[in-house]
C-alpha cells in the first residue's frame, strides 16, 4: 500500500472516524474507478455501468488508452473522476432558466464541461484559469467539447472583481492540498504537508471573497476541494456565513445508496456533500452550494448577460481554429487519423478541392487541414499532438459507434 504522511494519517484519522477511515485505507488495495462522461451534443446510447448523480457519466472496466482514441481528441467523451462529476447535479438542481456563469479555477476543465453540457440553452460560461500553461491545456479542452457560448480566460480572481464581472453562478473549485486524490495521483502525496494545508484555506477565502463580490443578489456559489481536512472545508464555510451576512447554504438532494456523507466536523450541521474513496465509488471530494440573498431587489438566477465588455483589459483567450466543420470533410482510417493527430503530412484524395478542409475520424471532425495539391498541411495545433510514435493496431474500444452516433 502507497505510504501516507504520518501528520495526514493523524490529522485524517480524526476527521473521518476509525470505521470510516479504515474504509478510506482499504481503498488503496482496489484500483481506482475509471469513468467518462458523454458530450451530449451526439446522441448516445451507452450499454455500461452510470455514474448515478450524472447521466452522462459511466464507470468504464479499466482504463484504456485513450491518447490511441481519435474519438476522445474529438471531444465525444470527456475522462472524467466520477465525483467531480456532481457539479451536474448541483446545476440541474438549482438552474432552471439561462445564466451567466463563471468557473473561476477550471483548468483542465472537466467541471466547466460539465456545467456548459448541462445549463439551459441560452446561457454562457467563463472558463477561467489563472496559471497560463494550465489556461492552454483548458483552451484545448474546452475547444475540442465545442459548445457555444464559452469563452476561456487566464486572469486571477481578483481581476474579475476589479472589472466589475457579474455572473449568476459562480464555480469555485478551488486550488486544495490535493488530498482526495492519493489514490488516483501519488505523486500528490510528495507535495502534501500541513503548512501546505494552511497555505491552501487563506488562498480559497480569498478567491471565495473575490467570487462573491461577483456574483449576482439570488446567484449561486458553488465550493469545492478535492481534499479531507476540514480547514479547507467545513471551517472555511463557516467563515463564509459568517463573513457574508446574505449567504444561505443549501440542501442538495442525494440518494443514500449514493452513499455520500455529509459533515465530518462536530458541531457543524451544515448541509455539505463529501465523497470518501472506499465509500463512495469515485476519488475524494467535497462540495456545497450557498445562495446570496438580497433583502434589496435581489433579481435571482437568469438576470445577467455576460458580454465581452465586462472583460475589458482582461486575458481572452481565442482558440487556434473554430470547430465547426468546414466541407468538405475528408474522412480517415484510424491509423490515418492517428498519423493526423501526431501532426504528420497528409496526401488526400486527388479530386480534394484546395484549401481547408476538415479532417474526420468515423464521421467526427478532428481539426482543419490545408490541400495545396500533391499534399495537405497538416493544420492541428502543435502543442495538442500525440508525441508517441507508437501506433497500436486497432483503437481502443472505449465507446462502440452502435452506442455513439454524430
Amino acid at each position: 500500500m502507497t505510504k501516507l504522511p504520518e501528520d495526514f494519517i493523524r490529522e485524517t484519522r480524526l476527521v473521518m472516524g476509525e470505521e470510516r477511515f479504515d474504509r478510506y485505507l482499504e481503498a488503496f488495495n482496489e484500483e481506482a474507478p475509471v469513468s467518462i462522461r458523454i458530450n451530449p451534443k451526439f446522441s448516445w446510447n451507452v450499454e455500461r455501468d452510470i455514474v448515478p448523480w450524472c447521466s452522462e457519466g459511466y464507470y468504464l472496466s479499466g482504463r484504456p488508452q485513450f491518447t490511441f482514441d481519435p474519438l476522445f481528441h474529438a471531444g465525444c467523451y470527456y475522462v472524467q473522476e466520477a465525483a467531480s462529476m456532481f457539479v451536474t447535479r448541483i446545476l440541474r438542481q438549482f438552474v432552471k432558466e439561462p445564466v451567466a456563469m463563471l468557473d473561476m479555477c477550471a483548468a483542465p476543465g472537466g467541471k466547466s464541461t460539465a456545467a456548459i453540457s448541462v445549463l439551459p440553452e441560452g446561457s454562457t460560461l467563463v472558463s477561467n484559469e489563472p496559471i497560463p500553461t494550465r489556461a492552454q491545456i483548458l483552451l484545448e479542452n474546452i475547444t475540442k467539447w465545442d459548445w457555444p457560448n464559452c469563452t476561456v480566460t487566464n486572469n486571477y480572481p481578483r481581476d474579475f472583481r476589479k472589472a466589475k464581472a457579474r455572473f449568476d453562478v459562480i464555480l469555485c473549485d478551488v486550488p486544495c492540498s490535493g488530498e482526495g486524490m492519493f489514490r488516483k495521483d501519488p505523486e500528490t502525496i510528495s507535495e502534501w504537508s500541513l503548512q501546505n494545508v494552511e497555505k491552501c484555506w487563506r488562498l480559497q477565502r480569498e478567491i471565495v471573497s473575490d467570487a462573491w463580490t461577483c456574483l449576482n443578489p439570488g446567484g449561486l456559489l458553488i465550493y469545492s476541494t478535492c481534499t479531507f481536512n476540514t480547514k479547507e472545508n467545513e471551517e472555511n464555510v463557516r467563515w463564509m456565513l459568517s463573513e457574508f451576512d446574505d449567504a444561505e447554504i443549501l440542501e442538495i438532494p442525494t440518494e443514500a445508496e449514493w452513499h455520500i456523507t455529509g459533515s465530518l466536523l462536530e458541531g457543524f450541521d451544515a448541509p455539505v456533500c463529501r465523497f470518501i474513496p472506499g465509500i463512495t465509488k469515485g476519488e475524494g471530494l467535497f462540495i456545497c452550494a450557498l445562495r446570496k440573498n438580497s433583502d434589496t431587489g435581489a433579481r435571482g438566477l437568469g438576470a445577467a448577460r455576460f458580454g465581452i465588455r465586462q472583460m475589458k483589459g482582461m486575458s481572452i483567450l481565442e482558440p487556434p481554429y473554430h470547430r465547426t466543420t468546414v466541407p468538405p470533410t475528408i474522412e480517415l482510417s484510424y491509423h490515418e487519423a492517428l498519423r493526423y493527430l501526431r501532426g504528420e503530412a497528409l496526401v488526400l484524395p486527388a479530386d480534394t478541392p484546395r484549401g481547408i478542409v476538415t479532417i474526420t475520424y468515423k464521421g467526427f471532425p478532428l481539426g482543419p487541414a490545408k490541400n495545396i495539391g500533391n499534399r495537405a498541411n497538416n493544420l492541428y495545433p502543435k502543442p495538442w499532438r500525440i508525441k508517441t510514435t507508437h501506433l497500436p493496431d486497432q483503437a481502443p474500444e472505449v465507446l462502440r459507434m452502435e452506442e455513439l452516433k454524430n
